[in-house]
């Protein structure tokens, strides 16, 4: 029995590791709602143009860094669901931006963020890959509670938005939901298949091309001030190629349940740098939703710890 126990301790440690490098994806893309506010708020830029910049810049870093160990024999078997999570990628930011247009921040956040990790675990459930228990029930809760307190910051949201706005508005953010539940399912075989670095530099590259579809609709064009030109390689460095890498690197080594509802520490970060740099303090509720959060996911670190004991 004795043996067993620097295995149990490497794995616990690797898990532990895992949601650590998820919850910094979180917190990278966090900063990148700020800067996406910027570019389309101050200077103009559309979703589409702005996500295939991201894209674009994130992909050619990650070609250049991780492009000679893609291996085509291991790649093969795997294109078309590299295709199809790559797609789904690029799709969950396009529509929750698209959700976001029509009906302000709040409420497409909401729900982009909040109903991913529910799907997840009701699919996980389904399929018996998770045990509905008392404590991933208060976990999935009080992560769920945390981020509605964090984001709701203005009882009425859509008070100036009319009907036909919200409605598109809701569905391209429970859109969003459904293509990043679907691929916080996928991304971990992919990362385990090709190694983290090879899923996320062919995932991007699938990305930036369907980003650059958008194109035959509206013009993509590179900023030529320098402000934006900084904002931009920001996105694509951090937000989308270390982010990214992070958040796949994490997916190999956890359950799907446990990678949504850590990655929520992106709207903690959102409204925490809102109250720095834009004056948008916290009022009590969204202290008490930040609480919320954090002990949420201390919880299912606990949780997943407990587990690589038995």
């Amino acid at each position: 029995m004795d043996t067993l126990k620097p295995q149990l301790n490497i794995h616990s440690s690797s898990e532990k590791t895992a949601l650590i490098a998820a919850c910094g994806a979180g917190v990278m893309w966090g900063t990148g709602a700020l800067v996406v506010n910027i570019l389309v708020g101050q200077y103009g830029f559309t979703p589409e143009n702005v996500s295939f910049w991201r894209f674009v810049i994130g992909a050619v870093v990650l070609i250049g860094i991780f492009g000679r160990g893609i291996m085509w024999t291991r790649l093969r078997p795997l294109l078309l669901t590299v295709i199809l999570a790559g797609t789904a990628m690029a799709g969950y930011v396009l529509l929750w931006f698209l959700g976001i247009k029509h009906m302000g921040p709040a409420v497409p956040t909401l729900i982009a963020l909040c109903l991913p990790p529910v799907i997840v675990t009701i699919i996980g459930i389904a399929r018996g890959q998770e045990v509905a228990d008392l404590q991933l029930l208060l976990v999935l809760s009080g992560a769920i509670l945390g981020t509605v307190l964090i984001i709701n910051r203005h009882g009425a949201a859509t008070a100036d938005v009319d009907s036909h706005n919200t409605l598109l508005g809701v569905v391209f953010s429970i859109g969003s939901a459904l293509l990043y539940a679907g691929f916080s399912m996928i991304s971990g075989k992919i990362s385990i298949a090709l190694g983290a670095g090879q899923a996320t530099a062919c995932l991007t590259v699938i990305a930036a091309i369907v980003m650059g579809l958008t194109s035959l609709l509206k013009p993509l064009t590179w900023p030529t001030e320098f402000p934006p030109q900084a904002w931009f390689l920001y996105l694509g460095l951090v937000t989308a190629a270390l982010a990214l890498l992070a958040f796949n690197w994490g997916a190999a080594r956890l359950k799907p349940t446990a990678l949504t509802i850590a990655t929520l520490l992106e709207p903690l970060t959102a409204v925490v740098l809102s109250a720095l740099i834009l004056g948008q303090y916290f009022g009590l509720l969204q202290w008490i939703g930040s609480s919320f959060l954090l002990l949420s996911i201390w919880g299912l670190n606990r949780r997943a710890l407990e587990k690589g004991k038995s």
